[in-house]
């Protein structure tokens, strides 16, 4: 079945709840847990899927991200038949920028249907969870499906952010609500959501594709258009989730703002971590450049000391008679003397100066904090130079780019 399966990874979109972070770059290409970007958990999903043809769907600021691509992703054989390829807009139908994801998907059949495939595995490249698609791929082969919808139970009081399904008894789709407003009450306190995950047959896509395209007054989403008018007349299932993190509650993050962005970065550094990156049986593979490792320097017990507890250190970072708690330090970080940073989220090529205090905040890459900041503490001082989330995140960026500088 997988030799017969053409993954699409959607990762074209502008991320806009997830602003600042990002303003200069895609949303699949913003860092997460220190040492990884975040498609390559969806990417890495693929591989362990033993998937292996993969094509890319980008669009707003891919610069870093076609960059991470094929730095870190060139890894299959072109001489097997294996790849991940890149898609840029190519106006090959269309004069327009993808105005949804069915769009970016019907304006790419030309190369969907220029390789040899039974079934299109539609992804998206934001989320964070591990799932072994070839278990979905087999329920969609052996229930005779025409599309398969990937779900997860969730809260109801939740669901309105998603794609609500309504599934029978033999896990046939028979209701659909997309993100509903006003969820209709029911005696049980979950029920299904899309994960927006789609595995088609090949033929039926393009018809699909075509069909939506056409409609003047479609939205050109899976979720709101193509999935719901295909329901009454098309063999459409469920696949129930399935999760290769092997914790008791199922992980499936939509980090699709600061907040969820924060709180799954936030995950991983908990003593037993509720996502886990330390699973030999289940990898994320990702692109590193070469830098010396960690080093924690300064032991004057009462004076200063280099320490890092209950968090993410990553390569090239120097914890310099600083003290980190409970946070995530991407590559090349120097945290100076006489500083405290708790419960923070630390991009590449960032320098805190020396008796700084920093909790509760997102800084991106290659800032320079000064020596004695204060960041976190007082939130209306800093809405005044800073980002600041509803629930008190401080974000932190960079001025105005002029150029791309290497993440």
């Amino acid at each position: 079945m997988v030799h017969d399966t053409l993954v699409c990874l959607l990762a074209g979109g502008a991320g806009e709840r997830l602003y600042p972070l990002t303003r200069d770059r895609a949303k699949p290409a913003v860092h997460f847990g220190g040492a990884y970007r975040i498609v390559d958990i969806t990417l890495s999903n693929c591989v362990n899927s033993d998937l292996r043809r993969i094509f890319v769907v980008t669009q707003y600021k891919a610069l870093s991200l076609n960059r991470h691509l094929r730095e870190g992703w060139s890894i299959l054989s072109p001489e097997m038949g294996e790849f991940v390829q890149v898609l840029p807009p190519m106006q090959r139908v269309s004069s327009s920028w993808y105005q949804g994801t069915a769009d970016a998907i019907y304006q790419n059949l030309y190369s969907i249907g220029s390789e040899p495939a039974k079934y299109v595995l539609i992804l998206s490249g934001d989320h964070v969870y591990k799932m072994d698609y070839r278990l979905m791929l087999r329920q969609h082969v052996e229930s005779g499906a025409d599309v398969t919808v990937g779900t997860i139970e969730f809260d109801r009081s939740e669901a309105s952010r998603f794609g609500v399904v309504e599934v029978d008894s033999q896990g046939r789709i028979i209701g659909w609500q997309e993100k509903p407003q006003n969820l209709e009450p029911q005696a049980a306190d979950k029920c299904h959501v899309s994960m927006g995950i789609y595995c088609f047959n090949r033929e039926l896509l393009i018809a699909a594709m075509q069909e939506d395209a056409d409609d003047a007054n479609s939205a050109h989403d899976f979720g709101r258009n193509v999935i719901p008018k295909l329901i009454d007349h098309r063999r459409v299932y469920s696949y129930n989730f399935v999760d290769e993190n092997k914790k008791e509650a199922l992980y499936w993050r939509d980090i699709g703002t600061i907040e969820a962005y924060y709180e799954a970065n936030m995950d991983l550094v908990q003593v037993s971590p509720i996502f886990n990156l330390y699973d030999k049986h289940w990898p994320m593979r990702t692109y590193q450049r070469q830098y010396p490792p960690a080093k924690f320097v300064f032991a004057q017990e009462g004076q200063r000391m280099g320490i890092a507890a209950d968090s993410i250190v990553c390569m090239g970072s120097i914890i310099s008679g600083g003290k980190v708690l409970r946070s995530v330090l991407s590559f090349d970080v120097r945290v100076n003397s006489f500083t405290e940073v708790e419960n923070c989220i630390i991009f590449p090529h960032v320098q805190i100066g020396r008796h700084s205090r920093i909790r509760k905040a997102i800084i991106d890459r290659h800032i320079a904090i000064p020596p004695g900041s204060t960041i976190g503490y007082d939130l209306e001082e800093d809405r005044k130079k800073y980002h600041v989330t509803e629930s008190g995140i401080v974000v932190v960026v960079p001025e105005q780019r002029q150029f791309e500088e290497p993440e």
